[in-house]
């Protein structure tokens, strides 16, 4: 199916659960909370996501997808030393959010670029003569991603001015 992989299906399956979930817990909860379900499921999901991709190699060799699963990993984990440490201080809501929504950023990068480069099957709508186009289209979502972290850290401002 699409020239997807077994491992591809499963690893394709798993990151829409993860962006739908993500979508899901922004609309509820504003941003990714690890303690609650959602959290719980995306972050799992995404983790997943991570380490299907890395074990993915249509094109041999590591390459850039391989690179946004070890950053996917790595924010995940960050996030998690921030949500669950002392070790950022006063500012460790900040930096959880920072991480965990960076990794719904990574998702929609490479969602986009899978999704772009192989629908529809017969004329896939980005192909190497129009790849420039998706300059465009993560430049909207680094933008969509700024504006939606910026109304977050407002949020947790006035979350904790409150206590």
């Amino acid at each position: 199916m699409f020239g997807l992989t077994g491992l591809g299906v499963v690893h394709t399956a798993l990151s829409l659960v993860a962006i739908v979930t993500g979508a899901c817990a922004f609309a509820r909860d504003k941003l990714i909370v690890p303690r609650n379900k959602l959290g719980k499921l995306y972050l799992a999901t995404t983790l997943l996501t991570a380490a299907t991709g890395l074990m993915i190699f249509r094109h041999g060799g590591f390459r850039i997808g391989h690179w946004f699963a070890v950053l996917t990993l790595l924010a995940v984990a960050l996030g998690t030393v921030a949500a669950i440490t002392p070790l950022f201080g006063r500012a460790a809501r900040y930096f959880a959010t920072f991480f965990y929504s960076s990794t719904m950023l990574i998702h929609l990068i490479t969602g986009s670029a899978e999704t772009l480069t192989r629908l529809p099957p017969t004329a896939p709508l980005i192909t190497a003569a129009n790849a420039y186009l998706f300059k465009d289209i993560i430049g909207g979502l680094v933008l969509a991603f700024l504006a939606a972290l910026a109304a977050q850290f407002r949020l947790i401002h006035k979350q904790d001015s409150n206590a």
